[in-house]
């Protein structure tokens, strides 16, 4: 095996294009390999002393997280817990506090599991993929990025190299809620974040999406009809049962599709209902399923 520790993203970016795999915590690939799910890469090039990638920038009219940030950072950093809260909820959930310090959200996106954590709040939140080369870099929606489990469209030579997401206006808020068995190393069963802004007590917009309930983490449609609407105990009858409809979910030795169906539809409500009371202004710590006594006790 042949490793390469890059210092400069074009050092990373020439490795990558030579066929190296890039690696930052390493936290799912060492994992898989242990576990026979496949052979570690003959070529290897660590990109988590890039600088660059470890960044968090806010511009004029949307905000760029490097995606060498790690998840402790991310559940803890001020502009993600103000501004995009779902994202430090699931960060905070993510395996145990040695994973989080060296786990990536690059690493959680481009390894495209319909269960990672910070999937459905990067979708909510109209995050892009910045993928990058060493002749350019393009931008894609995650919908177009992810195409299967474990599976995504980028090309061999292209590296993720940031999430870009829109700022929030006022009056939003997001939340990302999952449904566990355990507090500690838990992959998500089912999952579910909202970003909603307010005008006055009514839903001026609303995403929802679902994690672990489909191949590929869902964005919940049909929901431009709650606009103008108070979210009441009607309007999140509707998220739940939109959600429930729309999911597609497998069993296995975690849970029945039936199970799954039922459950996804109380997250995306209680997501929904986190995130709108974020939005008029009310604090709920980071995450929201410590905060509200949201799935298993400590």
């Amino acid at each position: 095996m042949s490793f390469t520790i890059a210092t400069s993203l074009d050092e990373a970016l020439a490795s990558i294009a030579a066929g190296a795999r890039p690696i930052a915590g390493g936290s799912d690939l060492v994992v898989g390999a242990r576990q026979g799910k496949f052979d570690l890469p003959a070529e290897l090039v660590a990109i988590d002393r890039i600088e660059s990638l470890a960044t968090i920038d806010v511009g004029a009219d949307e905000t760029s997280i490097g995606s060498g940030v790690t998840h402790s950072r991310l559940m803890e950093d001020g502009v993600i817990v103000d501004n995009f809260t779902a994202i430090a909820d699931a960060a905070a959930l993510v395996g145990s506090p040695s994973t989080r310090n060296v786990g990536t959200i690059g690493g959680n996106v481009m390894n495209s599991s319909p269960a990672m954590d910070t999937g459905a709040p990067l979708v909510v939140l109209g995050a892009e993929a910045e993928l990058t080369t060493s002749s350019g870099r393009r931008r894609v929606g995650l919908d177009e990025l992810w195409t299967g489990p474990g599976q995504h469209s980028a090309a061999a030579d292209e590296l993720c190299t940031a999430l870009l997401l829109p700022n929030r206006p006022a009056n939003s808020g997001s939340a990302y809620v999952r449904l566990e068995y355990r507090r500690a190393m838990e992959i998500a069963v089912v999952g579910a974040a909202a970003a909603i802004t307010l005008d006055g007590d009514n839903i001026d917009s609303i995403r929802v999406a679902l994690t672990a309930v489909a191949p590929t983490i869902i964005e919940v449609a049909g929901l431009d009809s709650l606009v103008g609407r108070p979210l009441d105990d009607a309007s999140l009858a509707e998220i739940a049962e939109a959600a429930s409809g729309q999911a597609t979910p497998i069993s296995d030795l975690r849970a029945s599709d039936a199970y799954r169906r039922h459950t996804i539809g109380v997250m995306a409500r209680r997501a929904a209902e986190a995130a709108a009371r974020r939005a008029s202004g009310e604090t709920i710590a980071v995450p929201v399923n410590r905060a509200l006594g949201i799935g298993a006790a400590s």
